[in-house]
């Protein structure tokens, strides 16, 4: 099934639907007959799992497709998992995982980095860009008549080569504000000549393949000898967003800087930085339209 699939999905893609059949359901599964499945196994196999919905449908998603090409290879009549999905009932979260960093926690870390570490943090910091976003960076993705990126690859650790973002909204203008622009300007002395990749792991020489060598490399110690409590390099893209959105920018502007179809997300999650309204709001509209403040035109002449 996988090997059938494979030229039709992601490299990334794919390779999270192996690592689920081989843990998952060849060990729970393997020993009984396609034709023998039901939703009582499947069933009885999830509800004692400790992960959230979402890993819980993703584990179904693989298992249902499968049995839908066993059903096209007349294996089985019918797939026992069609118009069926198992759930849990999920207590709240206490917390979410969007923990910015503050103004003064962003100056500590860029203080204890130098050279292209310091320029690609400053760049994830004002781009609000995914980690496997910015990577994926070459030189030709910038304009800086314009002063915007183009996102429209995206690089991961499972992915060999760059490739497509997963939405069309993923792929978009990203307007580049003056930090941004100033870390490009920077980062130019060490990458620009190469007219390749624009952030570099400087202990290779070569193009970042991910989030875990960005931690391991510099971002880890960056924290740790600054003395700021640690969270992923994933939360420069929070931080981002908090800056923006307590600054009062547009959420819709927000979203389509972020990659998002819609505000539906940025207020969801990011609502708690969003400022009230303005004290002034509603006073254009209402010196527009009330009729008891317009000013009534009258003739000058006599009758």
């Amino acid at each position: 099934m996988l090997d059938r699939h494979k030229s039709q999905t992601k490299t990334s893609t794919h390779d999270g639907y192996r690592k689920i059949t081989d843990n998952k359901l060849i060990p729970w599964f393997g020993e009984l007959r396609v034709a023998d499945i039901r939703k009582s196994h499947v069933r009885d196999q999830l509800k004692s799992r400790d992960v959230s919905n979402k890993t819980l449908a993703n584990i179904q998603s693989v298992l249902r497709k499968a049995l839908d090409d066993a059903v096209e290879d007349e294996i089985i009549d019918s797939n026992p998992l069609a118009g069926w999905c198992y759930s849990k009932v999920e207590a709240p979260k206490e917390d979410d995982d969007v923990d910015p960093f503050t103004i003064d926690e962003q100056a500590i870390i860029l203080k204890n980095l130098d050279g292209q570490g310091r320029h690609l943090i400053q760049f994830a910091f004002w781009t609000g860009m995914r980690t496997s976003e910015f990577v994926a960076l070459d030189w030709t993705d910038i304009d800086f008549v314009r002063g915007v990126a183009y996102v429209s690859k995206a690089l991961t650790q499972q992915s060999d080569a760059p490739e497509k973002p997963k939405t069309v909204a993923g792929k978009r203008g990203v307007k580049l504000l003056r930090p941004a622009l100033e870390a490009l300007e920077a980062q130019k002395a060490f990458t620009f000549l190469r007219d390749k990749e624009i952030f570099q792991n400087p202990n290779t020489g070569e193009r970042w393949t991910g989030d875990q060598p960005i931690r391991k490399t510099l971002w880890a110690h960056a924290l740790k000898r600054g003395g700021v409590r640690y969270r992923k390099p994933y939360q420069t893209r929070h931080t981002y967003a908090s800056m923006m959105l307590s600054a009062g920018e547009h959420p819709m502007w927000v979203a389509k800087q972020m990659g998002h179809a819609d505000w539906t997300m940025i207020t969801r999650v990011y609502g708690r930085w969003m400022p009230d309204a303005d004290p002034t709001a509603g006073d254009r509209a209402e010196k527009q339209f009330d009729p008891t403040k317009q000013t009534l035109k009258t003739g000058t002449g006599g009758g």
